[in-house]
């Protein structure tokens, strides 16, 4: 396929990534370029030798490993939505299936995988680590990893920038006086949560800030559980100070929280005030509306597809690439500006 798309690129005297937009119908190339194209695709045989676009099809494996970050939360359903969204645009149909870890062994994520012709492989790998990996390595399929790096695994990844966003959260609170910093973590560790466990330790030190290992308070990762989580954490450290401060992990995580805390009489941010990541929607509906650090879901989910498709229609060098989404703070209502 590689071949045919180069020759019509040279004889249509273009880029192959614009015969490629203009077979799969995508924005951007004018209507005579493409009508040029097509013909010339056409002369070529291309349309013989490529299936019709209602055959093509892109799988989204949803890795579950306990399932308590890869649920049905705004985040994953809007980054599900925007990987949906891309392939509808580009011709192509989104089929999800889910592999459970502890359920499936390899034999059984094959036959998933072979469950109908399938295109390529979009691998949500949130929930896993490298020995979790082994079950997907060797595939004759083009995959692409999202939301999860594995360094020693060479691949094509699109992942947050985790390390700035909460480096970025966490100097925030610094720059209006915050000394005392805590962290609402989270006691089911993942890989993103470990990139932003060194992001927020690196704005503590580089500050010449202490950090209490008290005010590292784990918390179940979905909305019960945290809540549940920290107003135990309140009672069993009823009368203790705390800290004027805390950056939660996610998004989930902090509304949990907040709502165990101001049960207990504790105003935010008066009292304490908090930093979230993932700039859900529920984020600004919150009382009072969060502070956040966001994350480009539909940017993730739509590189992910497009770079896949790629991968599909074997264009460019065959180099594994790593592509980092950079963060934004989203300054809200729920950090207090302390005076220095």
């Amino acid at each position: 396929m590689k071949t045919i798309m180069q020759d019509i690129a040279k004889l249509a005297g273009v880029s192959p990534g614009t015969v490629s937009n203009a077979l799969n119908d995508r924005k951007g190339v004018g209507k005579e370029t493409k009508s040029k194209i097509i013909k010339i695709a056409e002369e070529l045989g291309y349309f013989r030798n490529h299936k019709k676009n209602e055959e093509k099809v892109v799988k989204l494996l949803l890795f579950k490993k306990h399932g308590y970050v890869v649920s049905d939360t705004q985040f994953f359903s809007a980054l599900i939505d925007a990987c949906e969204k891309e392939c509808r645009e580009s011709g192509y149909e989104l089929l999800i299936s889910q592999v459970i870890h502890g359920e499936h062994d390899k034999e059984n994520v094959l036959k998933i995988i072979n469950q109908g012709k399938i295109d390529g492989i979009l691998l949500l790998a949130t929930e896993m680590n490298d020995a979790d990996f082994s079950y997907f390595e060797g595939l004759d399929t083009p995959i692409v990893v999202l939301d999860s790096y594995f360094e020693l695994k060479s691949q094509d990844y699109i992942v947050i920038n985790n390390i700035s966003g909460a480096y970025r959260a966490t100097k925030y609170f610094i720059d209006n006086g915050h000394k005392r910093i805590g962290m609402l973590g989270s006691s089911i560790n993942i890989s993103n949560f470990e990139y932003r466990h060194k992001g927020f330790k690196k704005a503590i030190e580089e500050a010449g800030l202490e950090f209490r290992e008290e005010d590292d308070i784990l918390l179940e990762p979905t909305l019960d559980g945290s809540y549940k989580d920290m107003k135990e954490y309140l009672e069993k450290n009823k009368g203790k100070e705390l800290p004027t401060a805390l950056f939660a992990f996610n998004d989930i995580i902090a509304l949990g929280a907040m709502r165990a805390m101001q049960e207990k009489g504790i105003s935010i941010p008066k009292d304490i005030s908090i930093i979230g990541f993932d700039d859900i929607p529920f984020s600004s509906l919150s009382n009072p509306n969060m502070t956040t650090v966001k994350v480009y879901t539909e940017e993730m989910g739509s590189i992910a597809v497009r770079r896949l498709i790629d991968k599909i229609n074997d264009e460019g060098e065959n180099v594994p690439l790593k592509i980092e989404i950079d963060t934004k703070l989203i300054e809200r209502s729920s950090v207090a500006k302390l005076i220095k």
